[in-house]
């Protein structure tokens, strides 16, 4: 046990990469949760898994196939949006076939593989780091512009039929947005992280904000402080980034006593 190596510039750029994400991925399972498609995010993460290995295997850049099959995700998601959760679980079971059977069958995917589902943070680089900020000045202004079609989709949602408009547009840029943000964080920090931080975050800001500004705000405060206490549990214990952030998460959840019937 050491925490010296926090303090090492070794980790400085898998630091703030995570902590950018941290603090975006929050944001978008806020919207994700208003709309009941939190699953999607899993869905999500599997795919842009599955696309990382097979991209490997063909000599591309992994971040390229990640973000590529998160693409395919979000349309086929937006094609599929009346299957609901059913086209999740489809895309799940597909992209986690898919990667299994690509990490049994190709030498160089296993190593690859362990640290997508590990959550090996440690490894990313500077490419990481400056694709994270990117979608961080990205996403932010563009969640700032999309929330009211999406609050209004939600709750009101004859608004955009009364006036002969239509939302679906709106919608799949949010789920082309979600599923980017999703695929660069499964890259970055593995595919469960991701996901708890997408997941757990909002579920806690659901239930003590006080309202949907300041749930947004809360939901990544959460998320940016309970990873900076993953990353330096995992760290100075020596343990895989994505096995301690998912169960601090979990432990978050049972210690601030949430009930799962709220949104």
């Amino acid at each position: 046990m050491s925490f010296d190596l926090l303090f090492d510039p070794l980790f400085r750029v898998p630091f703030f990469t995570g902590l950018l994400l941290a603090g975006l991925l929050p944001l978008v399972g806020m919207y994700l949760r208003l709309r009941d498609e939190w699953l999607a995010a899993l869905a999500f993460a599997q795919m842009a898994s599955a696309g990382a290995l097979l991209a490997m295997v063909a000599d591309w850049p992994m971040i390229a196939g990640g973000l590529l099959a998160a693409v395919v995700a979000a349309l086929v998601k937006g094609v599929a949006a009346r299957a609901g959760a059913g086209a999740y679980a489809l895309m799940m079971l597909l992209a986690w076939g898919a990667g299994v059977l690509l990490v049994a069958n190709h030498p160089l995917a296993e190593q690859a593989g362990h640290a997508l589902f590990d959550g090996q943070l440690y490894f990313t680089g500077e490419g990481h780091l400056v694709a994270a900020a990117l979608a961080v000045a990205a996403s932010v202004p563009l969640l700032a512009w999309l929330s009211r079609p999406l609050l209004l989709a939600r709750f009101f949602p004859e608004f955009y039929r009364a006036r002969g408009r239509n939302e679906r547009p709106r919608l799949m840029l949010f789920d082309l947005l979600a599923s980017l943000a999703v695929a660069l964080a499964t890259v970055s920090l593995g595919v469960m992280a991701a996901f708890a931080l997408v997941f757990v975050p909002p579920l806690l800001a659901c239930r003590f904000g006080r309202g949907w500004r300041s749930g947004l705000v809360l939901s990544a405060v959460i998320g940016m402080a309970g990873y900076c206490v993953a990353f330096a549990v995992s760290l100075g214990f020596d343990q895989p980034f994505g096995p301690v952030c998912a169960v601090l998460f979990v432990v978050l959840v049972l210690v601030m006593g949430v009930k799962f019937d709220r949104m």
